[in-house]
């Protein structure tokens, strides 16, 4: 290539990214949700982790129940929209949210939670959700907006994995006043944690703190601890965010099954995570 193609190309790149920036829309402020004139809810709790795979429903399920164990007047707003999970979880696989003149009213549990996710306005379960980002913003804004929540202590926001378009749009668009993170063990995830709690600064969303799940396994012969996935992480991972470490989950069979029974609100142990309980009720 000659040194006179060689310029003609510079100015050819140069000509395009100049035009490209002078094209760039202005970017406008994103809206906020209005929360209808029928519904009240004094404090919105966000559960978030990097990744997925690291059992966050699970946690927003452990969260929900703890409040209302309390009697606090508990719902979660299943936010996960394309990888729904809390419906079967508490039991509401075959359950579907009615249509009340303009707003959408929430199923309730037999413990008395309120939830609304995208699985509950589907015909089946295991329908896929094949909707582009905008559709996703639209559909959190009826579930926020349009819904008939009543009076709420808490709603538990169950936001999907990462901080792609749903998770910028809760951020953004909801008053949420704090953020619980879920993570695992693995080497990688003080990485994965640094990017859920960077985007929550940047946001200016506090964090309450860090949930750990999969921490380790009891032999149920001894009743040791085994850690599969080697050491924990949480102090060290807390600690170099300047977080608190919110308790440890084990690996638990139990845990499995009841959520996949749809029974997570009666038959997971009491007194599960009471750091991060007490976290939120602290404000």
């Amino acid at each position: 290539m000659t040194p006179e193609e060689e310029e003609a190309i510079r100015r050819e790149f140069e000509a395009a990214r100049t035009a490209g920036h002078e094209e760039q829309p202005t970017q406008e402020e994103p809206p906020t949700f209005e929360l209808n004139q029928f519904s009240r809810i004094k404090h919105v709790i966000g559960v978030v982790s990097g990744k997925g795979g690291v059992g966050k429903s699970l946690v927003t399920g452990i969260l929900a129940r703890e409040l209302a164990r309390t009697g606090a007047l508990v719902g979660i707003l299943d936010a996960d929209i394309t990888g729904p999970s809390i419906p079967r979880m508490f039991g509401l696989a075959e359950e579907k949210a009615m249509g009340l003149a303009d707003m959408i009213v929430p199923v309730t549990t037999s413990g008395g939670i309120k939830v609304m996710s995208a699985n509950l306005v589907l015909e089946h379960e295991d329908d896929p959700v094949l909707w582009r980002g905008p559709i996703l913003a639209g559909a959190l804004r009826q579930f926020w907006a349009e819904t008939y929540w009543e009076h709420l202590d808490y709603l538990l926001v169950d936001m999907p994995p990462g901080t792609g378009d749903v998770a910028l749009t809760t951020f953004q668009s909801l008053p949420i006043d704090g953020v619980v993170i879920v993570s695992s063990p693995q080497d990688l995830v003080q990485m994965v944690v640094g990017k859920a709690v960077n985007m929550a600064k940047m946001m200016n969303v506090p964090v309450y703190g860090i949930v750990e799940n999969m921490g380790y396994l009891e032999c149920p012969h001894c009743g040791k601890k085994i850690e599969p996935f080697g050491p924990s992480h949480l102090a060290a991972t807390a600690a170099h965010y300047g977080l608190k470490a919110l308790g440890q989950l084990p690996i638990d069979a139990r845990f499995a099954e009841v959520c996949d029974a749809g029974t997570a609100e009666t038959d997971l142990p009491d007194g599960l995570l009471p750091d991060a309980i007490a976290a939120i009720t602290r404000g």
